[in-house]
């Protein structure tokens, strides 16, 4: 009997489609069934050869040797996933396999996974799509219902090789010839370079700054605060320092009232946010939670593929599409449990209304916006990091479909010694969105998202930091004088840019017009997808990190920063790579190719040419590189002087030869608090000399720290301290097993 061939990416989304399919007998890579066989890819099982396949003459890094451009690029298959890929081949092979549903993740990069499969096997059977948004067992048989025709997906799957061959072409070659160049282990890419630049460029502004001295001046009448305001440029900040002394003078001699001089109240609506797509997903969990944007990207695999609560991560995307909004109400009923119970059920009975600013299909490409599904949830499943994610989810689309929120804006301007002074309150009317999540007790991940937002630029932010400075105001009327109760003259200073952290440099990834002069290049950037995608650019963040060109620090200790590495290969780096405008309009093209609209031959034509380019400008310039953390530390492998360097995880000694790869931990940041400043400790030395460190100055021998731990804390908050350590590892977030070591013998006492 013939029968189908399922090829899934993953084997926990292999075995859910199993499942759902009725496939039940196991075998070595792969699932049977009566009709439909199921395997998996393990994410990418083929990639593009490196150099070295092509000529042996690239087997060592030399600039003679470059450009490196093969006429026709090469696949490969990956040799840690062989076996599996051999698995896949000999089912593709069967002669009983009649055709292939490719059952990949549904975007540009899961269509490469299979296509390069399929062409590498030589596949020339009939093959279908399946295209889903969510993974629960409804949403999959309704894509099988619904299966198109793979050939519609070619374009895709076109574009999604040109990136890879873009990256490949530009990548290597850029990287070889800055690491041959200047002898140090440096590399360059589309969108990391472009990155890296604007980190660079924006340290550069606050390396620049001065500050300028200013003074604020408040006046308190019936409890209101009145601040001081220029009559013509209405700016409330007095930068003459004996301006604002003569304005004291006078308020300090009077005995007049502050005379109200005018009410100005006006009715406001904030209309609800937009659903969330991944990148505001990733910069509002950075804010609060400080994850990562591959931690958010990686709870959000695991909420969508394992606990089938949403749907999928990987969009652009803050709409619907219209066939989604029959949906909605069984949606809210599946999350009206725990916090948002009470929120859920009352927008149930009052109507699901949606309106076109939250369902609009032409604002959606591949995936609608990230929302649950109607899959049954069971909170109890979900440990504290993805309940933290999943309430986010939850709230904002229990936002998406609230009313507005309405209050009464309230402008007091009054007059005290022939000076004008100011004060702004509101009233709400209606708090609509706003009142979500308040209702519930524990809704963690949720209510939270009113902090602070000291460290977020966005538009966004400013706008809930404002009017969070907004008071309650009696009722006050023109004419009216209140009791003068004194003043005060507040000093201050302006502020340097703000230094990028994950969320808001995330947000200049996705924006990068601001750092474009042509309004006419802005606009191509504004309908692209900025720099990098969504899916990719969590990764290039983490690559920064890993490569050591920036480091994580400041008081908050999430702003990034770069280092002396990172500062000096901008400067290496080819000026035309440097640019977003370049990979904006890269992706711009990608995104053309997969509509048909733009070749695909064209575009790999014109990275040939580009990379020659900037391999040519790399041999020509006369820049020079210097290792300005190298130390007097020998590798024990190669011999050569190490260099010292701050990961994610602490400072490590590293050798500077790329072929040796020599590593070893110096500090390890643990996740125990210091207990004068609260910070994270480090953990520095070996055996007796092993001890916590931080940068307040506080040390504290780890014995030392085992008795106090026990003297404070019983032995299951020990068992939970050590279980988050455990999760936390398995996440690589940077948390150390060594701690968990120490701890551990205080469960045999």
């Amino acid at each position: 009997m013939p029968k189908t061939l399922i090829l899934a990416e993953k084997p926990s989304v292999a075995r859910e489609i199993a499942r759902v399919m009725g496939s039940r007998q196991g075998g070595a890579g792969y699932i049977d069934g009566p009709k439909y066989i199921v395997t998996w890819a393990l994410g990418h099982l083929v990639t593009l050869a490196d150099p070295e396949a092509y000529s042996s003459k690239y087997s060592e890094w030399s600039l003679e040797t470059l450009p490196m451009l093969p006429e026709k690029m090469e696949l490969v298959i990956i040799k840690k996933t062989s076996k599996q890929f051999n698995t896949v081949r000999s089912l593709m092979q069967r002669a009983d396999v009649n055709e292939l549903i490719i059952a990949t993740d549904s975007g540009r990069e899961g269509e490469l996974v299979a296509r390069w499969i399929m062409e590498k096997v030589g596949f020339r059977k009939p093959a279908k799509r399946l295209w889903i948004s969510s993974q629960t067992d409804k949403a999959v048989l309704e894509g099988f219902r619904a299966l198109k025709s793979a050939s519609m997906y070619d374009n895709l799957y076109k574009s999604a090789s040109c990136r890879a061959q873009a990256d490949w072409l530009v990548g290597l070659n850029v990287t070889r010839a800055l690491t041959c160049k200047y002898n140090a282990q440096l590399s360059a890419g589309r969108v990391q370079t472009p990155t890296l630049s604007m980190i660079v460029a924006r340290e550069e502004e606050i390396r620049k700054f001065v500050p300028k001295e200013f003074f604020n001046i408040n006046v308190i009448a019936s409890n209101i605060t009145f601040t001081w305001q220029d009559q013509k440029t209405k700016s409330a900040r007095i930068f003459d320092k004996s301006q604002a002394e003569l304005i004291m003078g006078k308020l300090a001699n009077t005995r007049q009232p502050v005379a109200i001089t005018d009410v100005k109240r006006q009715y406001k609506r904030e209309l609800p946010p937009l659903a969330y797509d991944l990148t505001e997903l990733q910069r509002d969990a950075n804010r609060l939670y400080s994850f990562s944007a591959k931690k958010t990207l990686s709870i959000m695999q695991s909420l969508y593929e394992t606990h089938k609560l949403v749907t999928y991560p990987r969009t652009d995307s803050r709409y619907i599409t219209r066939d989604i909004v029959p949906t909605l109400a069984e949606r809210l009923k599946s999350i009206a449990v725990g916090a948002f119970a009470a929120d859920a059920k009352n927008i149930i009975r009052g109507g699901v209304k949606a309106t076109d600013r939250f369902v609009d299909d032409k604002k959606v490409t591949d995936h609608h916006a990230i929302i649950p599904t109607e899959q049954y949830v069971n909170l109890s499943a979900l440990d504290s990091d993805e309940l933290k994610i999943y309430n986010l989810i939850v709230k904002r689309f229990l936002c998406v479909l609230s009313s507005p929120f309405e209050y009464e804006e309230t402008v007091l301007t009054a007059a005290v010694s022939g000076e004008r002074f100011v004060a702004r309150g509101r009233a709400v009317k209606s708090e609509g969105w706003h009142g979500i999540g308040k209702g519930g007790a524990g809704a963690r991940g949720s209510a939270d998202l009113d902090d602070s937002d000291e460290d977020d630029d966005s538009p966004e932010a400013q706008k809930r930091a404002d009017m969070g400075k907004l008071q309650e105001l009696p009722n006050i009327n023109a004419g009216d004088k209140l009791p003068f109760g004194g003043a005060k003259m507040i000093p201050g200073k302006t502020k340097p840019p703000a230094r990028y952290t994950e969320a808001t440099l995330l947000t200049a990834m996705e924006r990068p017009g601001k750092f474009i002069d042509s309004k006419e290049l802005q606009k191509v950037i504004e309908s692209a997808s900025g720099i990098g995608t969504p899916a990719t650019r969590a990764d290039i963040i983490e690559k920064l990190f890993d490569s050591f060109y920036v480091e994580r620090g400041g008081k908050s200790g999430k702003e990034i920063i770069p280092t002396s590495k990172g500062l000096q290969l901008v400067n290496l780096a080819p000026q035309d790579l440097r640019s977003p405008e370049l990979t904006a309009r890269w992706e711009k093209t990608l995104e053309q190719i997969s509509l048909g609209k733009a070749r695909d031959s064209e575009f790999i034509a014109e990275m040939r040419k580009f990379a020659s380019k900037l391999v040519s400008s790399v041999i020509a310039s006369s820049e020079s590189y210097k290792h300005d953390n190298l130390t007097r530390d020998k590798c024990p492998d190669c011999g050569g002087y190490l260099l010292e360097v701050r990961g994610k995880k602490g400072e490590m000694l590293i050798c500077q030869d790329r072929q040796c790869g020599f590593r070893k931990s110096v500090a390890v940041i643990s996740n125990a608090r210091c207990p004068e400043c609260h910070k994270k400790l480090e953990i520095r030395g070996e055996g007796k000399d092993k001890a916590f460190f931080c940068i307040c100055g506080h040390r504290e021998r780890v014995a030392d720290f085992e008795k106090r731990k026990a003297s404070e804390v019983g032995k299951h908050e020990v068992r939970d301290y050590m279980a988050k350590q455990s999760r936390s590892s398995a996440t690589g977030d940077g948390i150390n097993s060594a701690l968990a070591e120490q701890l551990a013998s205080l469960m045999k006492k």
